[in-house]
């Protein structure tokens, strides 16, 4: 990704770890800087693309005009000259391919309530007069509340003439295509999706698919007899349904709108399946408008026109991640202030990302400080009073949550002149040491001196930051550093709201990069030297998950020994990163046909060894036997 590229996307969101990648894109986590929320960022790239550029535009232009419940929310577009980033909701439960794996196969109880809500979704896609033309359960996504979002429109159709107009063009995946796509023939959009959710219901119920064969050509054969097995653990009512919606004559097939209230998917249930949306684009949230009206300090009606336009820039964004806290039970604010004055949102927006960036940077080295009895906790917090920073330790955090109760008794640092923080003699000098120390020496009050290790946490970026600094002098310099600090930014509002030149920006940075090097120096002169931390080298501790695998082993060096041995079987290529592994199978011409991450990890509940898993890339089902391969090798 080029400098200008990243800068623009940046603005907005704080990129951190890949979580998928596919042919031409990759997806990483996401955070928005104005919210907190967390999103995924599907980055493609426009050249790369090529020939599937329109289906880019197709699925963006889709995702605009739909909004549901169990359908992933876009939330912003971002297109540069190179890239398309694409910011959608960010489901945390990964795809119900995954879940399948886990789970062999799944109930008729578990899986009737993700049908129900696969039903809902495609329900209302029809009912806008799209055709889905890919449903599959990599297309299914599980959020934090273990509910299904659909995702993947490159492939839907809306017809001028209507759902019932016929369409020619044969897309999907194989396994899960209609015999009217493989023969050729034209088809009607909603019939070819029943036969998909067919097969989709039949890989719930049954772990595997219902047509399969290593040759296509066998698997296009077995779709046009329209014959599968059926699992003796069946229901005569799922299996009823199933041969409802696996008709090889279309017409034949049941349609949505008697699904709705099929006996199989009322089995439980006193109510239909519920396809209307919870959440339509034309009714907007109150409360959400007030907090962004509140927020660029613009009338209502002006931010309700805003969001009404609907353009999927930073104010759709903004109005769509508060409305899903609230949804949520989270409360809803936004972080940074913004007043408009004459500066435009984009403006702004920048401007945010550029003090967060830089103060990000200069806090982390500042906020770790030497631990010290509980009652200079007070002190500290009361220094550090409307800086967005929480204490994180148990005793710090409780500490923190009181009222000052003497406050009288307690020194405040001393806030640094505008004039002199910003007194240069050219654009491009940088603060001179004596400036920061003159600053330094007029602090008048004596902070206690402190000892120990105190964490604190940002939670604009939620970690916790520790650089074990030794601290036995007072704490003038971390302190008058902080509010130096806070008032860049805010000399940095007024500089920018003013339309400031290129040649004041850089000013700018270099004041940051300045303040920066200087906090390095004291940092270096508190800090004794320490050894770089090397590779982890003890397995992470996570909860169990559906993409994580107990073990029968207790020793986690044992358990990654015994999967290197069986990858190497296997002719699996990977890379070691301490208790990770990035696995890659290639074809014999040397393509990469399969990524994916196998990491070894600590169960807290129970204390045992597990395995986390991640696909990034290549067919589905491949995967599954490999999987089952190396997981039945390892003991588990």
């Amino acid at each position: 990704m080029s400098v200008s590229d990243r800068e623009e996307i940046l603005k907005y969101y704080e990129l951190r770890e890949t979580i998928g990648t596919g042919g031409f894109a990759k997806v990483k986590l996401g955070r928005h800087l104005l919210t907190g929320e967390k999103v995924a960022i599907k980055i493609m790239d426009k050249l790369a693309l090529g020939d599937d550029l329109p289906r880019v535009k197709t699925e963006i232009d889709a995702m605009k005009n739909l909004s549901h419940q169990h359908i992933c929310q876009l939330y912003h577009v971002i297109e540069t000259s190179k890239k398309i980033f694409m910011v959608l909701e960010y489901c945390p439960g990964g795809e119900l391919f995954d879940y399948i794996i886990s789970k062999d196969h799944l109930s008729e109880e578990e899986a009737r309530v993700f049908f129900r809500q696969i039903v809902s979704a495609i329900a209302y896609v029809h009912s806008q007069g799209y055709a889905h033309r890919d449903l599959k359960p990599e297309n299914l996504l599980i959020d934090e509340e273990h509910n299904l979002k659909l995702i993947d429109f490159g492939l839907c159709a809306k017809p001028k003439g209507g759902l019932d107009y016929h369409l020619n063009t044969c897309c999907g995946s194989p396994a899960y295509a209609a015999p009217e796509l493989i023969q050729g023939k034209a088809y009607i959009g909603s019939e070819a999706d029943i036969w998909s959710m067919g097969v989709l219901l039949y890989a719930l119920l049954c772990g595997y698919l219902p047509f399969d064969d290593d040759n296509v050509m066998a698997v296009y054969r077995k779709i046009m007899r329209g014959k599968y097995s059926i699992p003796k653990w069946l229901s005569p009512s799922s299996t009823l349904l199933l041969n409802q919606m696996l008709q090889v004559d279309p017409k034949k097939r049941i349609t949505v709108k008697h699904l709705l209230s099929h006996p199989w998917l009322m089995q439980g249930y006193s109510d239909a399946v519920q396809w209307q949306s919870n959440y339509p684009l034309g009714h907007l949230d109150e409360d959400c408008v007030t907090e962004l009206s509140v927020f660029h300090k613009q009338s209502r009606e002006s931010i309700l026109e805003l969001i009404s336009e609907w353009k999927y820039d930073q104010i759709s964004a903004t109005y769509l991640l508060l409305q899903s806290k609230k949804a949520r039970g989270k409360h809803i604010s936004l972080r940074v202030p913004c007043p408009m004055g004459h500066a435009s949102r984009t403006q702004l927006a920048g401007l945010e990302v550029s003090f967060l960036i830089q103060q990000d940077k200069i806090l982390t080295k500042m906020l770790c400080i030497d631990k010290t009895l509980p009652e200079r906790t007070d002190w500290l917090h009361a220094q550090l009073d409307g800086t967005e920073f929480t204490l994180s330790t148990p005793v710090t955090r409780k500490m923190a949550s009181k009222k000052h109760e003497n406050k009288e008794n307690v020194g405040t640092a001393s806030p640094l002149s505008i004039e002199s923080i910003f007194a240069l003699r050219a654009p491009n000098t940088p603060f001179a040491k004596h400036q920061i120390e003159t600053q330094l020496q007029t602090v008048p009050f004596q902070a206690p001196a402190f000892k120990g290790t105190l964490h604190l946490t940002n939670e604009n970026l939620e970690h916790t930051y520790c650089l074990g600094i030794s601290v036995n002098s007072n704490m003038n310099t971390i302190i008058t550093l902080i509010h130096s600090c806070n008032r860049c930014h805010s000399v940095e509002l007024d500089m920018d709201l003013t339309h400031v030149g290129s040649s004041q920006k850089k000013r700018k940075t270099k004041i940051f990069g300045s303040l920066e090097r200087s906090l390095d120096k004291v940092i270096t002169m508190l800090t004794p030297s320490k050894k770089k931390r090397s590779t982890r080298d003890h397995p992470r501790k996570l909860k169990a998950h559906y993409n994580v695998t107990s073990t029968q082993l207790l020793n986690p060096d044992q358990l990654l020994n015994e999967i290197i041995t069986v990858l190497s079987k296997k002719h699996v290529a990977y890379v070691q990163k301490g208790y990770t592994l990035k696995c890659q199978t290639r074809s014999h011409v040397g393509k990469v046909t399969m990524e994916f991450v196998l990491e070894v990890c600590q169960l807290s509940r129970p204390e045992v060894v597990g395995i986390r898993r991640q696909r990034l890339k290549g067919d589905v089902w491949v995967y599954k036997r490999l999987m089952e391969d190396i997981l039945s090798s390892c003991q588990v």
